[in-house]
């Protein structure tokens, strides 16, 4: 039997403060079979040198111009050839050296997604915390496509689907992830929670720099995939959740 191949995907747009931590985590992972790909948005600061340095270890790259993150993100799915596919965009990390190994572990011909936490770091790179722990959203034990109707409770570091149940990302929304997990859950079998902290995500991504709009977009993606009477109340519900997080984290490190 042929051995799982593991897509790992790097998007990047003038990272080159980030980029090099990145591809060294994923470089330096103990299990053999990982295809490498990196999306540079034809950048114009120093990271095109930093991913030539690296060039002969990563198995495809390409840098040219690009319509935004998730126009990236979609050329990065019509490169890959792996089984499974997995972002972990420029900042972010795999968390340890044996974390793919451990996720290859537990997968079965039955399964089409595994998931499990991120630790959220500074720039820094302090620990602060597993997003369960300093967000509303919980990541549950079992992942189903009704999981997520109050929102994205697996981060997108955190989850990786068979490629051949992944879609394009919905261009010009920035909640585009959530319509592609979604997606993904719509067709997948059996989703295994791996029970590991798989990734270093970093703070401050678009949905955070843009987050009025990010919440609309959200609204909207969510309304298309379980209806608008449902929506509303999961939103009146997110509401009050929020508050009482808000409420009971007070005086304590929140995302």
């Amino acid at each position: 039997m042929q051995p799982i191949t593991i897509s790992i995907i790097t998007v990047v747009f003038n990272g080159e403060n980030l980029l090099e931590g990145t591809i060294q985590s994923v470089l330096n992972q103990t299990y053999p079979h990982i295809e490498y790909i990196i999306v540079d948005g034809q950048s114009n600061d120093g990271t095109l040198a930093i991913i030539e340095q690296y060039a002969d270890k990563i198995t495809r790259w390409i840098s040219e111009p690009d319509e935004g993150l998730y126009d990236a993100m979609n050329k990065s799915l019509q490169l890959a050839t792996g089984d499974f596919v997995w972002f972990v965009n420029a900042g972010d990390r795999v968390f340890a050296t044996d974390t793919v190994e451990k996720i290859v572990e537990q997968m079965t011909p039955q399964t089409d997604i595994l998931f499990g936490e991120v630790m959220l770091v500074n720039q820094e790179r302090e620990h602060l915390g597993t997003r369960s722990n300093l967000t509303t959203q919980k990541l549950p034990n079992q992942l189903t496509f009704n999981s997520l109707e109050k929102g994205m409770v697996v981060c997108h570091q955190g989850i990786l689907p068979r490629r051949s149940i992944v879609s394009p990302y919905i261009m010009n929304n920035l909640a585009a992830d959530i319509d592609w997990v979604l997606n993904c859950l719509k067709k997948s079998k059996k989703n295994t929670h791996t029970g590991l902290i798989l990734a270093e995500y970093l703070q401050g991504g678009l949905s955070k720099q843009r987050h009025w709009q990010s919440l609309q977009d959200r609204y909207r993606v969510l309304q298309k995939h379980y209806g608008t009477i449902p929506n509303l109340w999961n939103h009146f519900w997110v509401l009050w959740r929020g508050i009482w997080f808000t409420i009971i984290r007070f005086g304590k490190a929140r995302y």
